[in-house]
């Protein structure tokens, strides 16, 4: 049996654009016969908000997406998430080392910096503590960076098509820990999604660069990665991603303004091509409208406030 997942991140509530994403991870995985695994991704401690993930989980039922088996908390794969650091940065060869760069010492290296062509990805790590030319960072109140493949990595994604990068020329060396010793995004998703079976991964366009970084960490793991399919985003009205200054576009808020899910499927479904005209639908009876071919890459642009009437 393939397996899928969704990965909401208790750090706030899910909003509009979550629930479309998990929406298509749904339809895709119910359409494949794959089983579809709930895992929250707690690990950025500082955001994560207690409630956040009780309400994610209501969220997801309230839409009527089926998960497989119970949800999967993150932080409970420390102990692998250690193990396979160790393995890394002892078999990496100089591909990993201590960092101590601050982003204060990075922009300050940068007299003229090189951006990454990726949108959000901000400069381009210019090497200040990379060996063996760098400064050298002690263990105390420093990090673990990885540097980037010199390799043109490609993938194949279900919606953007082919995908190249060199990751050393666009988007530069990355941390895979912070400085408290917790293991990054970029690590801890690809043990996280090796550990659980996963060989499907649906989620938004916004994350491609964090492909790239994350099919350097399979490579050297020697693991298969999974398939992509990278789907758009929903902005507001001013072309940004959604947030406070559109409206209130939490799932919970339209849930208690008297919105139903069914709405909220309809226009999800409606916003993607599936269906014809916006109207009420529930996301079970919609596994069989799904299509691939269907799903633009470009975003879709909404104005919360009058989207539901």
């Amino acid at each position: 049996m393939t397996r899928s997942r969704l990965a909401p991140s208790p750090t706030g509530a899910q909003h509009l654009g979550n629930a479309r994403t998990h929406l298509i991870a749904y339809w895709a995985a119910q359409q494949a016969g794959q089983e579809l695994l709930l895992r929250i991704d707690d690990l950025d401690s500082p955001r994560v908000k207690a409630w956040a993930v009780q309400q994610a989980i209501d969220d997801l039922a309230w839409l009527g997406i089926e998960c497989h088996g119970a949800p999967v908390i993150q932080s409970s794969h420390q102990q692998h998430y250690q193990q396979i650091l160790e393995r890394l940065t002892d078999a990496t060869a100089g591909l990993a080392y201590r960092c101590a760069c601050s982003r204060n010492d990075i922009a300050e290296a940068l007299s003229a910096p090189h951006e990454s062509r990726f949108r959000g990805e901000g400069p381009i790590y210019p090497g200040i503590c990379r060996p063996p030319d760098g400064r050298q960072a002690s263990a105390e109140d420093s990090y673990w960076r990885l540097r980037a493949s010199e390799q043109q990595l490609v993938f194949h994604d279900r919606v953007l098509g082919t995908q190249g990068c060199c990751p050393a020329d666009e988007l530069g060396d990355f941390p895979m820990t912070t400085r408290s010793g917790q293991v990054s995004y970029q690590l801890a998703v690809v043990i996280d999604d090796h550990l659980q079976g996963v060989d499907t991964v649906v989620r938004g366009n916004d994350l491609v660069a964090s492909t790239f970084r994350q099919l350097q960490i399979h490579q050297l793991l020697g693991w298969d990665p999974p398939a992509y399919a990278h789907v758009p985003l929903v902005l507001g009205v001013d072309g940004r991603r959604l947030a406070k200054r559109h409206g209130d576009t939490r799932l919970s808020f339209y849930r208690e303004n008297g919105v139903s899910a069914s709405q909220v499927v309809g226009w999800a479904a409606y916003s993607l091509g599936l269906i014809d005209r916006q109207e009420p639908c529930a996301a079970r009876d919609l596994i069989t409208q799904f299509d691939w071919k269907k799903l633009s890459a470009e975003p879709t642009v909404i104005d919360p406030v009058t989207l539901f009437g």
